[in-house]
């Protein structure tokens, strides 16, 4: 299995609500209906093949539905997706450690099973995509969630 690690980021909220957050995907449902308005139109546009669930996150994708289920969680220090339905098993993981009181370090991994032939193809896409995943933990807005 491949890991693919962002770059530590600091989260200006403390860890027991960055971690409540960030494992209950109906608090993402929840602040998306209430904001879809305000949103540009791409963000718009990208959120109609996501759904938030009770237990999870789903995404339609040119291999169909791929959904991703809270899975081995530990609070607080970490969240992590499971793959339930992908033709290539994979978790996304967030570890987060307290700073202090009011601040969070997060990293987020991209754990995937890839055959060596993709992995020489996707490799790099892969880092940018654990690059980018931890950029958007770091700047959501966990006070308005």
């Amino acid at each position: 299995m491949e890991t693919y690690k962002s770059e530590n980021k600091i989260i200006d909220y403390n860890i027991e609500v960055v971690y409540s957050k960030l494992s209950d995907p109906r608090v993402f449902k929840a602040h998306i209906d209430e904001n879809i308005d305000r949103l540009p139109d791409e963000a718009r546009e990208h959120l109609k093949n996501v759904k938030f669930e009770d237990d999870g996150i789903s995404v339609e994708s040119p291999m169909g539905t791929l959904k991703l289920s809270v899975s081995d969680s530990v609070a607080p220090s970490m969240v992590k997706y499971v793959a339930q339905s992908s033709p290539v098993p994979f978790a996304v993981t967030i570890n987060l450690e307290a700073v202090d009181d009011t601040h969070t370090q997060a990293v987020t991994e991209l754990n995937i099973e890839l055959p060596f032939m993709l992995k020489a193809m996707v490799g790099n896409k892969l880092s940018e995509g654990a690059q980018k995943m931890g950029e958007m933990i770091a700047k959501l807005p966990y006070g308005d969630l």
